[in-house]
């Protein structure tokens, strides 16, 4: 009885469908057999990777990525994940270091090797630029820290910049603007 039902249907269906479309159609309506198999293999979707490239320009050799968890490393140029994404944030690398947040939201720094050699203790820092980075504190106040994360110059400036030709700008409390050089004497 089901196949005198599979024969109207597809009878049906000749004398409706348009002429391409009947042979198509009947081809669909017809029972599995077990000789018959697909004419492709199912498409396999590929493996999700564990992180995502932003398209962030490599610097020092290195480039952001964010993982699934929204957490930040870095990839070397063959794409391989040579520092794991364990940061909220992270800026590209300058000077052999690069920025991170970590979770108490304080900005340090990395080495290339991941291993953090200035603690996330920063409201926030600019780049490294001729051996400094400017620094700001919890007081909101800019001054500048080396290499090791040493304060050379106190935080004291309401703004700063970073250093070029050994000068950089700062801004004082009366909102004037000053070079200083990386001693943090003004210069004219």
């Amino acid at each position: 009885m089901k196949h005198v039902y599979q024969i109207l249907l597809a009878v049906m269906v000749l004398l409706v469908a348009p002429a391409g479309m009947s042979a198509q159609i009947y081809d669909n309506l017809r029972p599995p057999t077990r000789t018959t198999r697909p004419t492709t293999p199912p498409k396999k979707k590929p493996a999700k990777k564990k992180w995502e490239y932003k398209g962030a320009a490599f610097c020092e050799g290195l480039a952001p990525v964010m993982d699934d968890n929204e957490k930040w490393g870095f990839i070397d140029k063959t794409g391989k994940l040579v520092i794991p994404c364990k940061w909220n944030g992270v800026e590209s690398f300058s000077e052999g270091l690069a920025k991170v947040l970590d979770d108490n939201w304080k900005w340090g720094f990395i080495d290339k090797t991941g291993k953090l050699v200035i603690p996330c203790k920063w409201e926030y820092a600019h780049d490294f630029s001729e051996g400094l980075a400017g620094v700001q504190d919890n007081n909101r106040k800019w001054g500048f820290i080396d290499k090791t994360g040493q304060v050379v110059l106190p935080c004291q400036w309401k703004n700063a910049y970073f250093f070029s030709g050994g000068v950089a700008r700062v801004q004082d409390d009366n909102e004037e603007w000053h070079d200083i050089n990386k001693t943090g004497k003004i210069v004219k």
